[in-house]
């Protein structure tokens, strides 16, 4: 899962950042409204993290933007200000969520979860296809019997696949997934990470990654 954080204050958005990629999260991060909106309408966001106090442009700009622009991502404000107005306005304009500073990382993590539980599709925390099981709340993931060990790339590009299950999907959609906007679009990184999961998941008679020439990359089980 892919996620922007606005905010303008170093210490506070490097916390957020590490912490979020400690979960296995890919994190983009903006200093200032105008960088945070123009980021926030130029990709593909899972949830968005949006300070209310911003150089350039305020939130409530940003998040104004963010819809205007049509991106339906999930919007967490979080603001000192802990008036009733302020809150039902950034509500009233398209936040999901209103988070009041000082804040807790638990709880930040926890409104995160829950709002990507909301889009079109519920966003289940065990994925399975076959006897592969990944689970992730606890970061784990085993075929069969045997437990496999993957590295935190490897678990977020195996999340999306299995997310998208059954459905082709494209080297681009893969990047805007799970690469941040410092990845070379021209490398062969996804390919190399591609190979290590089928050496990791791939063991047994039944291939799941199937390359679909032309198109992308599938998982599925097979017929």
């Amino acid at each position: 899962m892919r996620i922007l954080i606005i905010e303008d204050e170093q210490e506070i958005r490097t916390f957020i950042k590490q912490s979020l990629e400690s979960e296995c999260f890919v994190v983009d991060a903006a200093q200032n409204g105008e960088e945070g909106s123009w980021l926030a309408r130029t990709n593909e966001y899972d949830a968005i993290v949006l300070d209310n106090m911003l150089p350039g442009k305020s939130g409530k700009e940003v998040c104004m933007d963010i819809r205007r622009a049509g991106k339906t991502a999930p919007i967490i404000i979080l603001s000192v200000k802990t008036g009733i107005d302020t809150k039902v306005a950034m509500l009233n304009i398209g936040a999901d969520d209103y988070l009041t500073k000082p804040f807790s990382l638990d709880e930040l993590l926890a409104r995160i979860r829950a709002l990507l539980r909301r889009p079109k599709e519920i966003k289940e925390a065990v994925l399975a296809l076959g006897d592969l099981v990944l689970d992730t709340n606890q970061h784990t993931a085993c075929r069969g019997a045997e437990d496999v060990y993957l590295t935190r790339k490897e678990f977020m590009l195996l999340e999306y696949l299995l997310r998208n299950q059954d459905a082709v999907v494209s080297r681009g959609m893969i990047m805007e997934h799970v690469w941040d906007m410092n990845a070379d679009p021209f490398s062969n990184t996804i390919e190399s990470h591609i190979r290590s999961l089928r050496k990791k998941i791939d063991f047994k008679a039944k291939k799941l990654i199937h390359t679909v020439p032309g198109r992308g990359y599938k998982i599925a089980w097979p017929d």
